[in-house]
């Protein structure tokens, strides 16, 4: 077989999908119960169980479960209430980042969402990489793996890339498989609890000795306790996790409209969040009272799965070898889900900005980059649980302090603006304090920001060329007068218009005669694109025909005037079988301006911008309407 077709094969195999994500995003949704869809999105919520109560007790010590009884009150009375109302405003499962995108338009809403973007990448990438690095840490400590296996970054490295090799091939959403293992792990984590709960019942000195630990180190001042738990809790933020997937899976939740739908969804949100609290008091509070301290440190066998110490210690290596099965199963599936989280948002959002090249509508190309970036993430925090855990909450924080500032603004005139309000400066609070204790959360939030914003200008300054846009609509004044050229050769002229008089197009009619040499005889139409909104990357062109005096007019709105203007002329040739004609201006000024105007304004020096449009659109020359600069 020649290279030339094995590339070409390889080529299509890579691109398949990339033709088909508009028409999918269109497509309606298989859907399924909201208990069954909580199953799903609790893959990523109720895994952070394997790790979360030793990272709680590395942060806060013995006050662990005061510090996270107060994160199930923010759970509970903050995000809940917050997420319940994005879901309402966003059925479609977009979540706070298109309700901010739709409150600040044009390029502010852009650029938030740029930055965003940034955060949730963060967000998703550290979930794959610090879940594939708990998976390992589990794998590792169990007695029956052996000892050539102990190598956590290899491990971790060969488990994202199995992550990546499964979405490669392609990858359906299971939720019976979801539904499965969140109930084993959710049924083996209950046990746990319970044997520890009964332990602590059966010995209830380790309740005094704990207390005692807190009242010695606070001067038995309740206070001071409350106060520190209330400086700490923020480092606990990882059990907040799961909030934004329950809404991006909202397309899925069954109901009968779509009032239903978000109140399904709610139920979702609100099952989820109950029953994470529960689960999360009670194995901070177990594993503070059960576990030496000094085996929740780096090297210790509690760190980053400090439940499944307990499950090995006192329900033995079966037993705990099934509950390190299901924990690793379900941090995969909280890697699978972030997977699909990534590629459900980024073509959603930045090819639609232009932000993006052709590829990433694609999914494979999307997966093998985010594949290689979990890669260098892993070797970066040396596959270490603890050292993610600081990007993990920043990328979570800020997704939800966004969520609660949308709401705030939605709400902003009526009374529910100020229990919303609080609650966004307590999510303010908290992302503050937790780049404050681990900088490295926005270090690597600043550079996937960096980059995605670095990528999206660099591929909207290449695109910017495309025809961008998709359809021409003529109204029956404009095809009239396209109809009634009397030998349908069309001659436009380029015009911005002023105050719209009769005298303004005599003058421009008369200039552009004189300019391109052209006969009373000749027909002439005048072309104004009215500038829309230049951030939109693409849009359909609606076209009137306008008649001022004896002056037929063709006036539209477009995000760019060149691209316009091209798209019109390939509509007329189209219509007519004749090669039009477009007449221009020289313009006067710095060509380094206009290109940048040309990019971001939608404007600048049209008659080069919308021939180079046209070169790409048509190659060949002859077939080409034709563009007169004078």
């Amino acid at each position: 077989m020649p290279k030339s077709l094995i590339l070409r094969s390889i080529k299509s195999w890579f691109l398949k999908d990339s033709e088909l994500k508009n028409q999918k995003e269109n497509q309606e949704h298989e859907t399924h119960s909201w208990w069954q869809v909580m199953c799903l999105t609790g893959v990523d919520y109720f895994s952070t169980l394997g790790y979360q109560p030793s990272i709680a007790f590395l942060a806060a010590g013995a006050l662990s479960p005061i510090a996270t009884f107060i994160l199930v009150l923010i759970t509970l009375f903050g995000a809940y209430p917050v997420y319940k109302r994005v879901a309402k405003h966003s059925p479609d499962g977009r979540g706070s980042i298109s309700i901010l995108e739709n409150l600040f338009p044009r390029w502010k809403g852009k650029a938030i969402v740029l930055l965003l973007l940034g955060f949730a990448a963060t967000d998703f990438i550290i979930t794959m990489t610090l879940s594939a690095a708990d998976s390992t840490a589990h794998i590792i400590e169990n007695p029956f793996v052996p000892a050539f296996l102990h190598h956590k970054i290899i491990i971790t490295l060969i488990l994202l890339l199995v992550l990546g090799f499964i979405f490669m091939r392609g990858m359906r959403e299971a939720i019976n498989i979801a539904v499965f293992t969140v109930f084993i792990y959710l049924f083996l984590n209950i046990i746990v609890i319970v044997k520890g709960i009964l332990i602590i019942a059966d010995n209830l000195h380790l309740i005094s000795q704990w207390q005692n630990l807190i009242w010695q180190s606070n001067h038995q001042n309740p206070f001071i306790i409350i106060g520190l738990a209330l400086i700490l809790f923020p480092k606990l933020a990882l059990g907040l996790s799961g909030f934004e997937t329950g809404v991006a899976v909202m397309p899925l939740v069954a109901g009968k409209d779509e009032e239903q739908k978000v109140k399904n969804t709610g139920k979702l949100l609100l099952t989820a969040a109950l029953i994470m609290s529960v689960l999360l008091i009670a194995s901070s509070f177990i594993t503070a009272l059960l576990i030496d301290p000094k085996e929740f440190a780096a090297g210790g066998e509690a760190n980053g799965r400090a439940l499944a110490y307990l499950a090995h210690k006192h329900l033995g290596l079966v037993f705990g070898t099934v509950y390190d099965i299901s924990t690793i199963i379900i941090l995969s599936f909280a890697g699978a889900s972030a997977m699909a989280g990534l590629l459900n948002l980024v073509p959603r959002y930045l090819p639609h900005y232009g932000m993006a090249p052709s590829w990433a509508k694609a999914s494979k190309p999307l997966v093998f980059v985010f594949t290689i970036i979990s890669f260098l993430v892993t070797i970066w925090f040396q596959a270490d649980v603890d050292a993610q855990g600081g990007a993990y909450a920043t990328g979570v924080l800020v997704l939800m302090t966004s969520a609660a500032l949308s709401v705030t603004i939605i709400h902003w005139k009526d009374k529910l603006k100020w229990p919303f309000l609080l609650i966004t400066l307590v999510f303010v609070y908290t992302t503050i304090l937790n780049i404050f204790e681990k900088p490295d959360g926005i270090r690597i939030a600043t550079f996937f920001i960096a980059l995605t914003v670095m990528t999206s200008l660099i591929s909207r300054a290449m695109r910017s060329t495309e025809l961008r846009i998709s359809n021409v609509y003529l109204d029956k004044e404009a095809e009239s007068l396209i109809k009634n050229d009397h030998d349908q050769i069309i001659r436009i002229v380029a015009h911005r218009p002023d105050n719209g008089s009769i005298e303004e197009y005599d003058f421009k009619d008369n200039q552009a005669r004189e300019l391109h040499h052209l006969g009373k005889d000749e027909q002439l139409l005048f072309i104004e694109v009215l500038l829309g909104d230049a951030s939109d990357f693409d849009a359909p062109l609606y076209v009137k025909g306008i008649q001022v005096g004896k002056h037929k007019i063709l006036r539209s709105h477009s995000p760019a005037v060149s691209n316009a203007i091209a798209a019109l002329l390939i509509y007329i040739g189209e219509k007519t079988g004749k090669l039009p004609h477009a007449y221009f201006g020289w313009t006067e000024g710095n060509p380094l301006g206009y290109l940048f105007r040309y990019i971001f304004l939608g404007e600048g020096d049209v008659a080069p911008m919308a021939r180079e449009v046209l070169r790409q659109r048509i190659p060949n020359p002859k077939k080409r309407p034709y563009i007169h600069v004078s």
